[in-house]
């Protein structure tokens, strides 16, 4: 953490305060920082300012975002780093109405994340009678994006919800909840013991099954070519993956939300390139694959179906989810950590005596026919994320977009070295989300870089997160990627024989822009140049921008080779 991000942080927490009221609101934030959220997102406002009363003396900090996407997706960032659901809090009607965009990222991509809103004072839903923010049905609006919505009737109630969030987050698959609280029960003193607050202890996730574990261990141990494929719902068992992966010998495919689950430096790391068809083949060819909290869907495989030809045994924590998108031989319904943990025990105890297998020269092979069809797919954006990730700090947090750069480039060429170094939506894939993710993981773990590599349509929906960062202080450099507006698009259109229209659009100086909100901001047309920025950005900090025109940047030798 850098030293003015350190004065931001004690900035944000005014000394204590004496409490002069003990509202609901208070009640509800107090039992989020007995769970351990110390950071909340937001904007203050008139409805909602019972949220926000306790935060200093709670020590808690108040990240205010110009826009609650950005609140939500600043929490999305910040949760990925440190393991905690983010907190967004949001006035009613608009308030609430703005963050849904990430309340529907954290829902596709299985991410935990509480809402809380304040809502029309019990007795007066669906007045219509035109009071500020009025909206017809805001928990309905919500309900139908989010896990599960709830307007509460007591303060009881209220405490309950934020219990019954953290069970969902600690048992079942981590998704967004809400929380509604109406505007008189909001401000109305509670009496409500401290006991009541107190974080609770939760069962542990489901345990596998003795004798699905066996047998899995069997098939997998019978295997002339097993392949272990892992999504998002592995991520936080990246120890157990890697044991369960060297005893087998198997090569390790991730989604990108597993991206870096197994280090990709590793041997049998085949990368988060299943969207590629040398890779993806891999998996659908084994004669053995093993699956790992992943749904398979389409926007990660960049085809409708898998459609593996081999022994399928998938690891999920939700029994709706063990055929859903692939026929499977043996599911096991089991926390992933709890699963591999203990396939790597009967690995060691039943089969003591099995080799691994020598995978490593077929998993460098595929990986090297993989960025060659990236290359072919999109060159430039390859050769140009290429020379971007070769220069990149090799702890760095990078945050991308729904962004060519990103998705054609970046992700497929860059080598994350351990999970949720890359925050990204691949599913939901909304623009607007790589920036206050970005500074979103830099709060969360102020110790690594922060980047946020991203095209120049998907930087103008949270342009106004520039001054997010230099109000809290932190250390973020984006790059940003220039091909005059949404090239893709361009590309649809012409591939669907319309003439360009809306896709060509006007650039500012963007440089300028960026010492506009108090950063700095330069030029980059050749690797070198990049290099330079990348390491004056580092080592000045603060809000930094890097700006690329695409079709000037003179690449380098060497701009194909994976970094």
């Amino acid at each position: 953490m850098s030293s003015q991000e350190s004065a931001a942080h004690a900035a944000a927490a005014p000394l204590t305060q004496t409490v002069e009221k003990r509202t609901t609101g208070w009640v509800v934030i107090e039992t989020l920082a007995n769970y351990g959220i110390d950071t909340v997102f937001g904007i203050p406002g008139t409805h909602n300012l019972e949220l926000y009363r306790p935060v200093g003396q709670l020590g808690i900090r108040p990240v205010t975002t110009r826009h609650e996407q950005g609140a939500g997706y600043g929490s999305d960032g910040w949760s990925l780093q440190t393991g905690k659901p983010g907190v967004v809090i949001t006035t009613s009607g608009p308030g609430l109405l703005n963050a849904l965009s990430s309340a529907g990222t954290a829902y596709c991509e299985s991410r935990p994340m509480i809402i809380i809103a304040p809502g029309p004072s019990r007795g007066a839903e669906f007045a219509d009678v035109g009071t500020l923010h009025e909206t017809k049905d805001q928990l309905g609006a919500a309900a139908a994006i989010v896990e599960w919505g709830r307007r509460a009737q007591t303060a009881e109630e209220a405490v309950e919800a934020i219990h019954d969030a953290f069970e969902l987050f600690a048992t079942g698959r981590p998704r967004p909840v809400y929380l509604e609280v109406p505007l008189d029960l909001l401000e109305e003193e509670t009496q409500i013991g401290e006991a009541a607050l107190a974080a609770r202890d939760f069962a542990a996730p489901a345990a596998p099954d003795a004798g699905q574990i066996a047998d899995a261990a069997r098939r997998l141990v019978a295997a002339k070519d097993p392949v272990i494929l892992a999504g998002g719902g592995s991520r936080h068992a990246a120890a157990e993956l890697r044991a369960v992966a060297e005893k087998l010998g198997a090569p390790v495919v991730s989604t990108l939300n597993a991206k870096g689950v197994l280090d990709e430096r590793h041997p049998l790391a085949l990368g988060s390139n299943l969207r590629l068809a040398a890779v993806r083949n891999r998996a659908r060819d084994a004669d053995v694959l093993l699956i790992v909290g992943s749904k398979l869907g389409e926007a990660e495989l960049w085809v409708d179906r898998l459609d593996a030809r081999g022994d399928v045994i998938r690891v999920d924590l939700l029994e709706s989810q063990i055929q859903k998108n692939q026929a499977v031989s043996l599911g096991i319904v089991a926390d992933s950590r709890a699963a591999l943990a203990a396939l790597a025990a009967e690995l060691d105890s039943a089969h003591a005596d099995h080799e691994p297998l020598d995978s490593a020269a077929g998993v460098a092979a595929s990986v090297e026919a993989a960025l060659a069809e990236a290359a072919e797919m999109s060159p430039s954006n390859t050769a140009l994320a290429s020379a971007i990730a070769r220069v990149l700090p090799e702890d760095a947090i990078v945050s991308t977009d729904s962004s060519q750069i990103g998705y054609a480039g970046l992700l497929n060429v860059l080598v994350a070295q351990q999970p949720n170094s890359t925050p990204y939506m691949a599913t939901y894939a909304t623009l607007g989300y790589g920036l206050p993710a970005a500074l979103g993981s830099r709060i969360g773990a102020p110790d690594r870089p922060s980047f946020v590599v991203i095209g120049d349509g998907a930087l103008m929906f949270s342009l106004q997160e520039f001054i997010t960062v230099v109000e809290q202080r932190l250390d973020v450099t984006v790059i940003v990627v220039d091909n005059g507006g949404y090239a893709e698009i361009k590309q649809n259109e012409a591939d669907a024989g319309i003439a360009p229209v809306g896709v060509d659009l006007v650039q500012p100086n963007w440089p300028a822009l960026a010492a506009a909100f108090g950063g700095t901001g330069v030029e980059a047309t050749t690797e070198a140049e990049l290099a330079a920025a990348v390491r004056d950005a580092v080592a000045n900090g603060g809000l930094q921008l890097i700006h690329i025109r695409q079709d000037a940047f003179e690449l380098g030798a060497g701009a194909g080779e994976r970094a």
